[in-house]
C-alpha cells in the first residue's frame, strides 16, 4: 500500500494506491484524520497518472477521470460508488435518484451510507448528490468543501 501528498485549490489532498489501482482520496481537511498512513509507504511512482489527472481536473481541462479504481467495501457499496461515476460533471442527483439507479428505490438511507464512506472523494463524485429538495447534505470533506467543489464543477 501506498500514499502520496498533494496540493490542490481547495486544500492538501492524500491519495493511497495499491498494486490493484487507487484506493483512496482524501482532503484532508475533511476525512483524512481516518486515514492511518502508518500502514502505507511513501512513493510517487503510483500516482502519476492520478496527479496529472487532477492537475487537469483542477485546471478546468478534465470533467471526468481514467483511472484504474480500486476501492475496498461492500457489494452494494461497490454498486453504488459505480453508479456515482456516472453523474457527470456540473450535474447534482438526489439520494433517492441514486437508490432508484441501483434498483433498490427504497434504499435511499443506505445508499447515504454507502456514499458517505466512499473513499475515493472527488473522483467517485460523492460530492454530486445531494438532498431531493435540493440542499447540500453531508458531505466527509465537510459542507463548505462540498459546496466548493459544486460550484466549480458550475452544478451550483
Amino acid at each position: 500500500m501506498y500514499y502520496t501528498k498533494t496540493q490542490s485549490p481547495f486544500g492538501d489532498i492524500i491519495l493511497t494506491a495499491s498494486t490493484q489501482g487507487l484506493t483512496g482520496l482524501y482532503f484532508t481537511e475533511g476525512n483524512a484524520a481516518s486515514v492511518e498512513l502508518s500502514t502505507y509507504k511513501e512513493n510517487n511512482d503510483h500516482f502519476e497518472q492520478s496527479l496529472t489527472q487532477l492537475r487537469e481536473y483542477f485546471s478546468g481541462e478534465r470533467k471526468t477521470f481514467d483511472l484504474t479504481l480500486a476501492p475496498k467495501g461492500t457489494n452494494f457499496q461497490q454498486q453504488v460508488w459505480q453508479t456515482l461515476c456516472s453523474i457527470p460533471c456540473g450535474e447534482t442527483k438526489s439520494y433517492r435518484w441514486l437508490a432508484e439507479q441501483i434498483k433498490n428505490p427504497n434504499a435511499v438511507r443506505a445508499v447515504g451510507g454507502a456514499n458517505g464512506k466512499n473513499p475515493i472523494a472527488l473522483i467517485i463524485p460523492c460530492h454530486r448528490v445531494i438532498g431531493s429538495n435540493g440542499s447540500l447534505t453531508g458531505y466527509a470533506g465537510g459542507l463548505s468543501l462540498k459546496e466548493k467543489l459544486l460550484k466549480f464543477e458550475g452544478a451550483i
